[in-house]
């Protein structure tokens, strides 16, 4: 049996080079598994909550908006980040579903979490299943413009598997509500 030992880093020292108000940026020195030295970039981020949406009709309820980092209109899962490292995960789902669609659920699980950039960002993700849906009224942030949109939940598996959507979160939570949903089913029933 491995240890993965040999694929260990061992940080050697830290340097702050930059606090933000999402993000901050540490320099760190670490010592590689062969005994040679490397600076690594790290971002830390409070980490994120995302929600898939879904009605008694297989709908799925998503966001559309304009993301300026990449400059592209994205149709994605509702989602916000984390008031602070810590925070509870499912709390701000069921905060973001009704702040940017207006939507509460009877019913919310956890699919999963997952690190969207391990490379260089400590973020993690809580990804959750919300079902049981009634409409209220939405909330969104100040600064937040978005639409709602909805679609059936087998369409938007196929524009998955069709590269439509790049966006991690929304490929991943939209993957695992059908899967939790219907297990190795394929939306063509093959």
């Amino acid at each position: 049996m491995t240890t993965n030992a040999d694929l260990l880093e061992i940080p050697q020292s830290e340097q702050t080079v930059f606090n933000g108000l999402l993000i901050h940026v540490n320099h760190m020195q670490v010592t590689l598994p062969n005994g040679q030295s490397a600076m690594r970039e790290i971002v830390s981020h409070n980490g994120g909550a995302a929600i898939v949406p879904v009605d008694a009709d297989e709908n799925l309820y998503m966001v559309r908006q304009h993301r300026i980092a990449v400059d592209e209109m994205t149709l994605e899962i509702p989602a916000g980040k984390l008031e602070y490292r810590g925070a509870d995960f499912r709390d701000a789902a069921i905060r973001e579903l009704e702040e940017e669609t207006g939507l509460r659920a009877e019913h919310v699980e956890l699919l999963t979490s997952a690190f969207p950039t391990p490379g260089y960002c400590n973020e993690i993700l809580g990804i959750y299943l919300a079902t049981g849906l009634s409409q209220h009224e939405d909330h969104p942030d100040a600064d937040e413009f978005l639409h709602v949109e909805k679609l059936p939940l087998k369409e938007a598996v196929a524009r998955v598997m069709t590269g439509e959507f790049r966006d991690a979160k929304t490929i991943i939570g939209i993957l695992m509500a059908w899967y939790h949903l219907h297990g190795y089913e394929t939306p063509s029933g093959k």
